[in-house]
């Protein structure tokens, strides 16, 4: 039975796999010298606005529990890029917030993924970058 989601091109998620392989490919070949994890990649990149966060939330942003984060954040911590703190009036909850070196490899990644979607969708209408961001909220929300 055909998805009534799929087009000429086949299966929507299908296609959403593909253009995402390719992403981190490029993002890869262009990031290489960093010697980064494509795990590592989308930590740092959330965390480059500067904001410390609760692994709870990074790993809300990243997409991925936090057990799960938890040794990609040992390895950014002992590259020096992360740092791990408490916050005042709850020692409970683990702060993650970029080192000096890691503020400066985020801004790198952050550049990199920027100057990437400019090439991919800048000639992209922006009502259809707003349609595909609706999408991928719709399909980020799905229960298991």
């Amino acid at each position: 039975m055909k998805s009534e989601y799929a087009s000429t091109e086949g299966s929507a998620l299908l296609a959403l796999q593909r253009a995402t392989h390719a992403t981190l490919q490029v993002l890869a070949a262009e990031l290489v010298d960093l010697d980064l994890t494509a795990s590592e990649i989308n930590a740092l990149a959330n965390l480059a606005d500067g904001r410390p966060r609760k692994v709870s939330e990074l790993g809300a942003a990243v997409g991925t529990r936090p057990t799960t984060l938890t040794s990609v954040l040992d390895r950014l911590e002992r590259r020096g890029h992360i740092t791990r703190g408490t916050r005042a009036g709850d020692r409970r909850a683990v702060l993650i917030d970029l080192t000096p070196t890691g503020r400066l490899t985020a801004d790198t990644i952050q550049k990199t993924l920027t100057d990437l979607e400019h090439r991919a969708l800048g000639g992209i209408p922006t009502e259809a970058v707003a349609g595909f961001h609706a999408v991928l909220r719709a399909l980020t929300e799905v229960s298991p």
